[in-house]
């Protein structure tokens, strides 16, 4: 097929395995392929103690080009740190201070990485879009709706559910019908044994040692002198030691608490304006309601009557089936049993079947 027949898609490119592999499937299928390199944090500026690694270090721009080179399109680097920092980094610390658990990536995704690709795709006349995400989408019924990509293992539907139609309109995940080890494959195929060898991350790209904790401290002058020595109360009110500042525990948390009953206790809930941290028994954990707030609709323009739907509270979490109705603004969901460590800030995602019904931030 001669290349450029199937329209010209501007590609996010990581320099990691899958982003690279997405390039090249659709370089080989006939798009008018052109990579762009996100740089969106100055590591150096965040403080942190572990190499530089990940999507913005300058090692995996260089992989990200010389692989473009490679197969005769063009790349970019675009620079997104001012917006991001703005953005995401002032919301993940905002977050943390009002005693709820961000979900950085989700916001990312939503209103700074879709938002800058489109916009260079329409500098560029690009029609399509393309990342290495693990996920699918089609249209149907006149909705663009995201499922679940092929390999469970790695499906990445639960951070896009805050995706817009007009943007999933334009976009492909050439990834979505494979498998991790059929990506691996190709680029050993393809002569690029090293890319297959590379370790993956999970960290938050802005916090590569994954300490949060440490992050905050840099970020907020002043902060522990601010927040050290609240209370560690009971459900009842009762004091029962103190704690190094609210900001730094999340709802579900054991280990850390640095304190002796005799039995497992966690943190149950967090209490910003009196400094407090709520502990418990695991099952004072367990609920079967909340709130979702925020929240954006992919398969459907507003929720079905009685609809019911399986809801993940985590990004690993397997779920469990909820009854969901819009009220006031927000979403109610009704689990059908008891669900432990619901988060304020985390993301709620709901799915029917493989698809992505759509998804908010918890109350």
């Amino acid at each position: 097929m001669t290349v450029g027949t199937k329209g010209k898609v501007l590609v996010a490119m990581s320099g990691g395995i899958d982003s690279s592999v997405a390039a090249m499937m659709l370089h080989n299928e006939g798009y008018e392929v052109i990579g762009v390199t996100m740089k969106t944090w100055d590591y150096a500026g965040s403080g942190g103690s572990k190499k530089e690694t990940g999507c913005c270090s300058l090692d995996s721009i260089n992989d990200a080009r010389i692989l473009a080179v490679n197969h005769g399109f063009p790349h970019f680097i675009l620079d997104i740190r001012e917006e991001f920092g703005d953005y995401i980094i002032d919301n993940f610390v905002e977050e943390y201070l009002a005693g709820r658990t961000p979900n950085p990536c989700v916001l990312c995704n939503t209103h700074i990485k879709w938002d800058a690709l489109l916009k260079r795709a329409d500098q560029l006349d690009c029609e399509f879009i393309a990342t290495g995400h693990y996920a699918q989408v089609r249209c149907e019924n006149n909705r663009y709706v995201v499922s679940k990509g092929l390999d469970e293992s790695k499906d990445q539907s639960y951070v896009l559910w805050g995706l817009s139609q007009d943007s999933l309109k334009r976009t492909i995940f050439p990834l979505g019908k494979y498998h991790k080890s059929e990506i691996r494959q190709m680029a050993i195929d393809s002569g690029y044994e090293e890319l297959a060898k590379k370790s993956e991350s999970y960290e938050i790209c802005f916090v590569p040692d994954n300490d949060y904790r440490g992050f905050l401290r840099r970020k907020v002058e002043g902060l522990e002198e601010r927040v050290d020595g609240g209370d560690f109360v009971l459900a009842d009110g009762t004091v029962v030691g103190k704690h190094k500042g609210y900001p730094f525990y999340t709802v579900g948390q054991r280990k850390g608490l640095e304190l002796a009953f005799g039995e497992p206790m966690f943190v149950t809930e967090i209490k910003p304006e009196t400094n407090t941290v709520v502990l418990g028994k695991k099952e004072e954990l367990d609920k079967q309601e909340m709130l979702v707030r925020n929240y954006n609709l992919i398969k459907y323009e507003s929720l079905p009557a009685d609809f019911e739907a399986l809801t993940r509270i985590r990004y690993k979490d397997s779920g469990m089936m909820a009854g969901l109705k819009e009220v006031d603004g927000r979403i109610q969901a009704f689990f059908t049993q008891k669900v432990s460590a619901i988060a304020p800030g985390q993301s709620a995602v709901f799915y029917e079947g493989n698809d992505l019904v759509g998804g908010g931030f918890i109350v």
